[in-house]
């Protein structure tokens, strides 16, 4: 199985996704043989009882991490990178060994491939189950499965009820054929779709010892390579077209440059095929005799594969963001990885709720993809530490829509969001006075309160770190600006409940006094925001400000409101 192909790839080096993790040697070792004993149960589950645990390219990621590891800390205390093909190997021997693909990295290493080789030909990396057919006389006699690439499983059974493969062949020639069985899909396009699971469909079917006629008639298959065929590879192309394996001719084309061989991988992952595909594979017409082929990846067929949709990150650190209704949202910050043509560095995991449930600490691994083609969107958790780091966690109940009026400790987060907000276009539209001001003068303890910064003077703030003569005098005509806004502007500013389309403007001291009945009469007003309309303004600390903003002359005319 395709697996195989990773089996190869890691070198003695660290890999550019990040650098080594600082861990003692002795938790160094623990980690390593963790994910060592996962990487053999999701090798167990795919290769003998035909069950995905995991996606194929974070299954890839994660052996190219521990490959990492192990160059991180080469100790013979660290156990030794799990064998992948462990558990599929069966007694059946392949009478021409199956090769595998080694990946080239990028176009870069796609053209420096091209430009030492000729009579180059391109075709789609059909993403189902290798195996080996084998005809006798003309009549199927054996079905093998990839096995480790020298043995695997005997499969005819089950390719006796599957319709597409030929039982029989208008040859009496002894014929090896190479190919992927794939699972059925109508009008698949790859990079909307993804592969979905196709090639564990497969897999789990051809695993059981019973195959019905409904699940054989859903599998395909795709003739990559007639090992003793014909020596070009016109030939080759043209007799199994002959033989009825047409498919072999229509997606198999030459190609001269990386040019042509992006516009080919770009058109199979973009346009409809009939297979799930997860690149491209470059191949000479020209190889070796069948007899010198070795179960290792060789040098006249290389894999291009499509951008990974998927993405193993590791986690750096849990960011655990308030925004200034007091929702808690715990951001990860990842070593940087490449989706697409993006680099990730941060990831929501969407609610503190979902956080306590995964349980994701600095070192987890975790799936990333990207929602919509630009969002980058946890998925799922891979593979968690051993050890698991502490993490300070604010509490929500704590934190609410009425908390959080001062720069306390505990409010520190959700009083800067406050603060971002007043000034932001939500609120006052205060030009240049944004998160970074607000840190600055939260720092320097210039600020307590929501409205502290109305009482601050040029020479007072010039006084602070990171303000001089211009800054500071550019921050107090912005902040200047606020006395012209009107009495809306200030309520949204200090975070007014959504209110519909009620009307408010009323003097202050009118809106404060109406109750749920008043508020509900309002369009747009139901029970729910009549109940957070009386509570924000009849909060204390909201009274305290519509107080002061009274008093500077800010609020539309009338009594003054009651003081806590």
């Amino acid at each position: 199985m395709k697996r195989w192909t990773t089996l190869f790839l890691f070198a003695c080096s660290l890999p550019t996704w990040a650098a080594c993790p600082d861990w003692p040697p002795e938790r160094a070792s623990d980690e390593i043989a963790s994910l060592s004993r996962q990487i053999a149960l999701w090798d167990d589950a795919y290769h003998r009882q035909g069950v995905s645990l995991i996606a194929d390219e974070l299954y890839d990621q994660a052996r190219e991490r521990l490959g990492g590891w192990h160059a991180c800390f080469p100790t013979h205390a660290a156990p030794a990178i799990p064998d992948p093909l462990a558990g599929s190997t069966g007694k059946t021997q392949h009478p021409v060994a199956q090769t595998g693909l080694r990946k080239l990295a990028d176009k870069h290493a796609v053209q420096r491939w091209i430009a030492t080789r000729d009579d180059l030909w391109i075709q789609p990396k059909v993403d189902g189950v290798a195996v080996t057919l084998v005809y006798r006389d003309g009549h199927l006699d054996r079905l093998i499965s990839r096995g480790d690439g020298r043995h695997g499983q005997d499969w005819t059974a089950q390719a006796r009820r599957i319709a597409a493969i030929p039982q029989t062949l208008a040859t009496t020639q002894p014929m090896v054929l190479q190919g992927e069985l794939y699972w059925r899909l109508a009008a698949h396009v790859q990079a909307t779709s993804g592969s979905v699971g196709a090639r564990s469909t497969v897999a789990g079917l051809l695993a059981r010892h019973q195959l019905d006629d409904s699940d054989a008639a859903g599998i395909g298959l795709f003739v990559w390579d007639w090992p003793n065929g014909p020596g070009d590879m016109p030939t080759r192309l043209q007799q199994l077209e002959q033989l009825g394996f047409a498919d072999s001719r229509q997606l198999t084309h030459p190609i001269e440059t990386t040019e042509q061989a992006e516009r080919w991988r770009q058109h199979w992952y973009r346009t409809p095929l009939p297979f799930a595909s997860d690149g491209v594979v470059l191949r000479q017409g020209t190889r070796p005799d069948a007899n010198r082929w070795q179960a290792e990846p060789p040098h006249w067929a290389m894999a291009w594969k499509y951008p990974a949709s998927q993405a193993l990150a590791a986690v750096q650190a849990v960011d655990f963001r308030i925004g200034r209704h007091g929702r808690i949202t715990p951001v990860l910050r990842l070593h940087p990885v490449r989706l697409d043509d993006r680099t990730v560095e941060y990831v929501s995991v969407g609610s503190l709720k979902r956080w306590q449930r995964l349980d994701i600490r600095p070192g987890d691994q975790v799936a990333v993809q990207l929602a919509g083609l630009t969002i980058p969107r946890l998925d799922s958790v891979v593979w968690q530490t051993r050890e698991r780091a502490p993490l300070a966690v604010p509490q929500a109940e704590h934190h609410h829509p009425l908390s959080c009026w001062r720069a306390t400790p505990t409010c520190a987060r959700q009083f800067h969001a406050r603060l971002t907000w007043l000034s932001g276009p939500g609120g006052l539209a205060l030009p240049g006075v944004g998160p970074g001001t607000w840190s600055k003068l939260l720092d320097a303890g210039a600020i307590d309160g929501l409205l502290d910064w109305m009482s601050l003077s040029e020479a007072q703030v010039r006084e602070l770190p990171g303000f001089g003569e211009r800054s500071a005098a550019n921050l107090m005509r912005s902040l200047e600006l606020a006395h012209t806004r009107p009495q809306r502007a200030w309520l949204l500013a200090l975070g007014l409940p959504p209110s519909g389309d009620a009307a408010l403007d009323q003097p202050w001291h009118e809106l404060a006094q109406r109750g749920l009945a008043d508020w509900q009469r309002e369009p747009g007003v139901g029970p729910h925001r009549a109940r957070q309309l009386q509570a924000f303004f009849q909060h204390p600390e909201v009274q305290t400000l519509a107080e002061r903003l009274r008093l500077a002359g800010l609020l539309d005319s009338g009594p003054a409101a009651d003081r806590p």
